[in-house]
């Protein structure tokens, strides 16, 4: 297996015209609206489990499958994907809108154009394997970037037996084969066994509005 050489980028600032410099990276996609402890810990648990040197929190401009009615601005949602990266190796960036994509297919692309000899890694949750075959262009998507995936709670079975599973069950490579995952590339992906996370951006706002309404003189 081949070892990265060069530094990381530091401080969540990424070279504007790009890079040549060796690295393996996991892209960490989402609104991070907002962004939670969840996340920070599924970027580190995947950035050890697949020795990275680094995950990116590509904090979207405005997801196409999200209704834009409760999505926060999008320099609130970057701040707080900052607060919980550590900028060194979990970094948060708002790339997609610099690269004007809204859609993974386009902002892989347009990465690997920049950052030539970066082996990326997509990451994500069982609940986004389950629904990937609506993203835009899925599966040129696996074509162009290998998938490592970590169980969700109520998400694993669907997404195991969904179409995009049976679709690249002849990439699918074991567990305990993932820290060779970037350097094989794409097709190929992963599920990695791990402590479920049962928390989401979602359940967060619900609690945030619940406390609104209840406090004195809402």
């Amino acid at each position: 297996m081949s070892r990265s050489t060069g530094a990381s980028f530091r401080g969540g600032r990424l070279p504007p015209k790009g890079d040549r410099r060796r690295m393996r990276v996991g892209l960490l996609g989402g609104s991070f609206n907002p962004a939670h402890e969840g996340h920070r810990r599924l970027a580190d648990l995947m950035r050890r489990r697949l020795r990275l040197d680094q995950v990116w929190l590509l904090v979207s401009p405005g997801n196409p499958l999200k209704p834009a009615i409760g999505m926060a601005p999008l320099a609130e949602r970057l701040a707080g994907a900052e607060a919980i990266a550590d900028g060194r190796r979990i970094v948060a960036t708002d790339l997609e809108r610099e690269l004007g994509t809204r859609f993974a297919v386009d902002t892989v692309r347009a990465l690997r154009r920049r950052f030539p000899r970066v082996r990326f890694v997509w990451l994500m949750g069982a609940d986004v394997l389950a629904e990937l075959p609506r993203w835009r262009r899925w599966t040129t998507l696996a074509r162009d970037v290998p998938f490592a995936v970590l169980p969700r709670p109520s998400y694993n079975h669907r997404a195991l037996s969904g179409r995009a599973a049976h679709r690249l069950r002849p990439f699918h490579r074991p567990g305990r084969q993932a820290t060779m995952l970037a350097d094989a590339g794409a097709p190929g992906w992963t599920f990695l066994p791990a402590r479920q996370m049962d928390i989401s951006a979602t359940s967060i706002r619900a609690r945030t509005a619940r406390g609104r309404s209840s406090s004195p003189g809402v």
